[in-house]
C-alpha cells in the first residue's frame, strides 16, 4: 500500500473550526514551553532547597532530603501523573478534591507540580554533587569569617556549585521539556498530543510526527545555545 504524501496539510483547515493544523501545531508548542518552564521553576526552587539539605550535617534534614529524592525518583513518571490527577483528587476531603477537578486547565497545574516534583529530585542530586565536589577550604573559609551557615551557602557555596553543574542542569531541564510529552495521558494538549490529534483528522501520521520532532529539535537546539552563551557569562576566569 502507497503511502499519500500531503506536506500542504499544515495549510489546511483544523477540525476545530479555528486555524489551520500549523496552528494546531504551534499552540502544541506553546502549551509544552509554559509547561516545561513553570515545572522548572519548581524542580530549581525545591530540587535546591532538598540538594542543600542533603549537605547539612543535620542527619534530620539528609533523612527528609533522602526520602523525597529516593520516593520521586523511583516511581516512574507516568505513575506518578496518574496518582496526582486521578487519586489525589480522591483522597483529600471531598471539597478539597471537587475544587481541584474543576479547576480550569487542570491537566496543565497537575503536570506542572508532577513534573517540578519529580525533577526537583534529580535537580536535587546535581545540586548536593555540585556542594560536595567543591573543595572543603571553601566552606571553612566561610565559616572562619564569621558567616553562618545560611550566609555560606548563599554567597560561598552555591555560586561556584551552581556554575560547575550548569551542564547537567541544561540536561535536566531538556528532559524535563521532553517529559511534557506524558501530559497527553492526562489531556493535556501539548505538541505530541496535538501532532496525535493532527494524526488522527488528517491521516498523514508522518506530516504530523515529523513537524513535531522538527519544532522538539529546534526548542532544544535553542536551550543548548542559551545554556552555553550563561555558561561562558557565569564562568569563573581560568576555571571551567
Amino acid at each position: 500500500m502507497n503511502y499519500n504524501w500531503n506536506w500542504g496539510i499544515f495549510l489546511e483547515p483544523s477540525p476545530e473550526g479555528t486555524g489551520t493544523y500549523a496552528d494546531m501545531l504551534l499552540s502544541g508548542l506553546m502549551w509544552t514551553v509554559v509547561t516545561a518552564l513553570c515545572a522548572w521553576v519548581i524542580a530549581f526552587l525545591l530540587g535546591s532547597v532538598i540538594g542543600v539539605m542533603r549537605t547539612l550535617p543535620s542527619k534530620l534534614a539528609n533523612a527528609v532530603g533522602t526520602t523525597y529524592v529516593e520516593l520521586f525518583r523511583n516511581i516512574p513518571l507516568l505513575v506518578q501523573m496518574f496518582l496526582w490527577y486521578f487519586v489525589l483528587p480522591e483522597v483529600l476531603p471531598e471539597s478539597w478534591g471537587s475544587g481541584i477537578k474543576q479547576l480550569p486547565n487542570a491537566p496543565f497545574y497537575t503536570a506542572v507540580v508532577c513534573l517540578g516534583f519529580f525533577t526537583a529530585s534529580r535537580v536535587a542530586e546535581q545540586v548536593r554533587a555540585g556542594i560536595q565536589a567543591l573543595p572543603r577550604g571553601q566552606k571553612m573559609a566561610g565559616t572562619a569569617m564569621g558567616l553562618t551557615v545560611y550566609q555560606t551557602y548563599r554567597y560561598v557555596l552555591l555560586p561556584s556549585a551552581y556554575r560547575m553543574i550548569l551542564p547537567p542542569l541544561t540536561s535536566e531541564f531538556l528532559n524535563n521539556l521532553k517529559n511534557t510529552s506524558v501530559a497527553l495521558t492526562i489531556g493535556l494538549l501539548e505538541l505530541t498530543a496535538r501532532a496525535r490529534a493532527m494524526q488522527e483528522f488528517s491521516f498523514q501520521v508522518f506530516e504530523a510526527f515529523t513537524a513535531a520532532t522538527v519544532l522538539y529539535v529546534l526548542i532544544n537546539v535553542v536551550v543548548i545555545f542559551t545554556s552555553g552563551w550563561i555558561e561562558r557569562r557565569v564562568a569563573v576566569p581560568g576555571h571551567r
